[in-house]
């Protein structure tokens, strides 16, 4: 059997300049990045403002295990789908971040005949948004550190300086560390933190903004510390915004790339969704809304985490209504949901799909508050049986879902024919009522219970001490209004990661909140949730390479 990158690498691309051509995009309107990549102009985004906009579909998942979902997979397929039945479709994903693709995880490129190529371009520097943003966020940790070596004017308490460094790179000796030691002239010593480059700040509020005086006014509002006052100090205040908007402008820019079976993909930002809101940029979005009759996007991990922040904060910030969701979902995930050992999921066990399929319930019922058609799908697996797809086919329609099996992974867009048709019938025949889950004036202590108690299934919501008074500060300082960024596990609905299927009675732990104002939103920290993961026991660097014909390989 073929590798995913084997695949990708025996696939003839057709160049950039022909895909973009048939979205009505002249080469003039590129920035080429070699034959098969390409980043959209300032040109072309002003000129297709006024197009009329086509659908939107939003792909997401039941929680994440070790036996697969396929979700960016299943995105890439459908797309391929609506390209064999005639539907100008274009594919809005993000872009992988190197932390996975050399830690557990893998890339983001999609699986099987369902991917998005070049596939190692896009799992290793891409067009260098990243390396951008990245860039951009420790010019101004530079610049904050600086400040307070040079005299210190605005007053900065180095006991509450809340911005962090970053880099793109599972490195957990980087949490917590000491800078400034040395000379005098090597700065002033504190504690300083990383995070990983997908959850800093800057990669939302780039995944947001609207545009470029959009994002220089995001630059400009982000909490950098606070001074001895107890006052907030902004990046404006530290004149840091006109260079670090020149670090990122081209980052701003989406990016342009195909599938195996050309169907065009933009691929553009990358945020986390358990620890940041995990969808691709609104501009990319907007794009493909604006170039296609279906624009079909994903967001990140399960329908607890991606989906809830695409809905209440990309949606709400960006006025975006999506017309329906497809939830992924495989069978052996549903049986490991009921507790079979990831060994034991290729036999046929009708008690334990019956028993794990409360996460998909869960999540069905999650998407349906929002007003949003749903339609399930499975992620085909040889090793499915009639009686167990049977049993989930009618599990969905007795919940007034549409149902459609997908076969994506081994037939590429042939094998979502189904489900593309049921994704086009629901969006004709159903009407989205979309609605957010909690208006903006809701406290933010009520807006944290509601996305646990009604997303999570949580019977209550402990507050930490420092969380409680960190909720009052925001209050006070204005914040208040901001919707709400749950960090937490993507492996439960729970903030326990251990606790699988559909968590009852269990209690949802609030330990730190902070705000990201330039982003717009509250960051709020669950459980044991981490915003620098580290590397496993083996990781998949160990089995990655560059033979003799100077291929890359072992990504995946």
């Amino acid at each position: 059997m073929k590798t995913d990158i084997q695949i990708a690498q025996e696939t003839m691309m057709e160049p950039i300049t022909l895909v973009a051509e048939r979205l009505g995009i002249p080469q003039e309107e590129l920035e080429l990045y070699g034959s098969y990549k390409a980043k959209i102009s300032d040109t072309c985004l002003k000129r297709i403002q006024d197009n009329p906009e086509g659908k939107l579909i939003l792909v997401t998942a039941i929680n994440p295990t070790p036996a697969g979902e396929g979700k960016t997979t299943i995105t890439v397929g459908l797309g391929e789908a609506f390209g064999q039945l005639g539907k100008k479709a274009v594919i809005a994903l993000r872009e992988p971040s190197l932390g996975p693709c050399f830690g557990i995880k893998g890339g983001a490129a999609g699986g099987g005949y369902a991917q998005a190529v070049p596939m190692e371009d896009l799992n290793l520097h891409f067009t260098g948004d990243f390396h951008a943003i990245t860039s951009a966020n420790n010019l101004l940790a530079a610049l904050l550190d600086n400040h307070i070596q040079q005299g210190n004017e605005l007053q900065i308490d180095t006991r509450q300086i809340v911005w962090k460094r970053c880099v793109d790179m599972n490195d957990r000796v980087l949490r917590n560390i000491v800078v400034g030691m040395g000379a005098k002239a090597d700065g002033v010593v504190r504690e300083d933190h990383f995070v990983i480059t997908v959850a800093s700040e800057i990669m939302a509020i780039l995944c947001l903004a609207a545009d470029m005086k959009d994002l220089k006014e995001r630059l400009s509002r982000i909490v950098v510390a606070y001074n001895y006052a107890g006052e907030p100090v902004y990046a404006g205040q530290l004149q840091a915004v006109g260079a670090m908007a020149a670090l990122l402008k081209d980052a701003i820019k989406p990016n342009l790339i195909q599938t195996l079976e050309h169907t065009p993909a933009l691929v553009h930002g990358g945020p986390f969704a358990n620890i940041a809101h995990g969808c691709n940029s609104v501009i990319a979005t907007r794009t493909a809304l604006k170039l296609a009759d279906y624009c079909i996007t994903e967001a990140g991990f399960g329908a607890d985490l991606g989906a809830e922040k695409f809905f209440d904060i990309k949606c709400r910030e960006a006025g975006l209504v999506p017309d329906a969701v497809v939830l992924v979902a495989t069978i052996r995930a549903l049986k490991y949901n009921g507790g079979v050992p990831k060994n034991e999921l290729s036999a046929e066990n009708l008690e334990a799909l019956q028993k794990g399929i409360v996460n998909l319930e869960k999540h069905i019922e999650n998407l349906q508050k929002y007003g949003v058609p749903v339609v399930v799908t499975l992620n085909a697996f040889t090793a499915d049986t009639e009686a167990e797809i049977a049993y989930v086919k009618q599990f969905c329609e007795e919940r007034n879902c549409e149902f459609a099996l997908a076969k994506v992974w081994e037939q590429g867009g042939r094998g979502g024919i189904e489900l593309a048709e049921k994704v086009l019938k629901t969006v004709e025949q159903k009407e989205s009522q979309f609605h957010v889950l909690y208006e903006d004036d809701l406290p933010l202590r009520e807006k944290i219970t509601r996305v646990a108690t009604e997303i999570y299934g949580a019977a209550s919501v402990k507050f930490a001490p420092a969380a409680e008074k960190q909720l009052i500060r925001l209050e006070e300082l204005g914040y208040g209004g901001l919707p709400v960024c749950m960090a937490k596990n993507q492996y439960s609905l729970s903030d326990d990661p251990t606790l699988l299927g559909r968590p009852e009675n269990f209690e949802c732990n609030i330990r730190e909140v902070y705000v990201s104002a330039g982003a717009g939103f509250v960051v709020v920290l669950t459980g044991a949730v981490v915003t620098m993961p580290g590397l496993p026991k083996t990781p998949a660097a160990f089995g990655i390479d560059v033979n003799e014909e100077g291929r890359i390989i072992g990504l995946f």
